[in-house]
């Protein structure tokens, strides 16, 4: 870089961060070269400088349909700003309790000025930048949140089901730590009381929201002689695991068998039967995450540290009054 602009190293590093003591033409002329060479300052070189990277963090056990969309959301929120986005999954780590903790202790402080934590494992996280959490663990929250209403999500889902006249509901349940998970199987249950139909904790499977782990545990579900008329997933990708499981055991859908999932990724539209589904706005959810992570790094306190964001039943072509008999 030095060579290709006819100065010293200790110019260019003074070009490049904009430092006084150094002429105009000069200045020129280094970010001349920096142009052509398409050099990039070190982030942790700046940090160690400036305390600050210009960088937001967004924690991710895994990429799957929904971090993805979450992703998007907060990429699109920061699209006219100066920040840039980091999205970090400890791949080695991720089904490890507290993979949070370790991913913050790596990044804070010389790669992010802030994160949002997708999905996390713990109900709160020290550490010395600003923290949000999206979908948060189960118990009290000590990080601020933004999530779903999952409760009148699934109340929804349960009860359109109920209105098509299915009596036997299955229910593929999501992580048990999460608090989206518990309050998805509470709107399910709350659906069924308020029907006069009793809950049967044999119709219910733990998913984990993993398809693989959907597809083996409601395998012996859908096999059963008296097996249920419909299920609702807790996620969409478990919903389309059941679907496929369902395709495989002969059962048409939804014919034989009617299925809900939640979230409304964007693969169950374009299935060659779309999914109905509980609509939550992914994409906002991140932009919701952010505009308060925004607001701890400038020093403030949100209005609001816990937001909840409405859901809606999106009917498509998965469900269906169950067969006669």
């Amino acid at each position: 870089m030095a060579r290709e602009a006819g100065v010293s190293v200790a110019t260019v590093s003074k070009a490049v961060n904009g430092r006084y003591g150094i002429a105009a033409d000069t200045a020129r002329r280094v970010m001349d070269a920096v142009e052509k060479l398409g050099y990039a300052s070190s982030l942790v070189a700046s940090s160690m400088r400036s305390r600050h990277t210009g960088v937001i963090g967004v924690l991710v056990a895994d990429f799957e349909p929904f971090s993805a969309e979450i992703l998007k959301g907060v990429g699109a929120a920061l699209h006219d700003s100066e920040l840039d986005l980091l999205a970090y999954s400890g791949s080695r780590q991720r089904d490890s309790e507290g993979w949070e903790r370790r991913s913050l202790s790596r990044l804070s402080g010389t790669l992010i000025d802030g994160a949002i934590m997708v999905t996390p494992t713990v109900v709160g996280a020290s550490s010395d930048i600003p923290i949000v959490a999206i979908d948060p663990h189960t118990g009290r929250a000590d990080l601020p949140t933004v999530e779903s209403d999952n409760f009148g999500g699934a109340l929804q889902a349960t009860r359109h089901l109920i209105q098509l006249g299915h009596r036997r509901i299955g229910f593929v349940a999501g992580r048990p730590d999460l608090r989206s998970s518990s309050l998805r199987e509470a709107g399910y249950r709350q659906a069924l009381s308020d029907a006069g139909i009793a809950f049967d904790p044999a119709l219910v499977r733990v998913g984990r929201y993993e398809p693989d782990a959907a597809r083996e545990r409601t395998g012996s579900l859908l096999a059963s002689a008296d097996r249920p008329t419909a299920v609702f997933a807790a996620n969409d990708i478990s919903a389309i695991a059941v679907h496929e499981l369902a395709t495989s055991l002969g059962l048409s859908v939804p014919r034989d068998l009617s299925i809900v999932g939640f979230d409304d990724v964007p693969e169950a539209a374009r299935r060659a039967v779309p999914l109905t589904t509980v609509r939550q706005s992914m994409q906002r959810l991140g932009e919701e995450a952010l505009s308060m992570l925004l607001t701890l790094m400038d020093g403030h306190t949100p209005e609001n540290t816990h937001i909840r964001l409405p859901t809606a039943l999106v009917v498509r072509a998965t469900t269906a009054p169950p067969p006669e008999g």
